[in-house]
């Protein structure tokens, strides 16, 4: 079983950050709830969005694949220093 780390929308926040089985739906069961990213708000990108990078990287380690998005939010959390937990 491949898992992939990728958004899943969600009623309260526009969108969870989830490792997910590949063969799941977008908004279908997921493994691990890794964050949460909204898009909407007009503020700071670290108020944006929010992401457990030490568990991301230990699922990417382990072969995890990562979406486009997801991968563009890890990047801005590593280019800024903000490290979320």
């Amino acid at each position: 079983m491949s898992l992939k780390i990728r958004l899943a929308r969600t009623r309260g926040k526009p969108f969870r950050i989830v490792a997910a089985d590949v063969r799941a739906p977008r908004d279908g069961k997921f493994k691990y709830n890794l964050g949460y990213y909204n898009p909407v708000l007009n503020c700071e990108p670290s108020d944006k969005f929010k992401i457990d990078l030490e568990k991301a990287e230990f699922l990417i380690s382990q072969g995890a694949q990562v979406s486009k998005r997801v991968a563009k939010l890890m990047s801005l959390c590593t280019e800024k220093n903000i490290i979320k937990r």
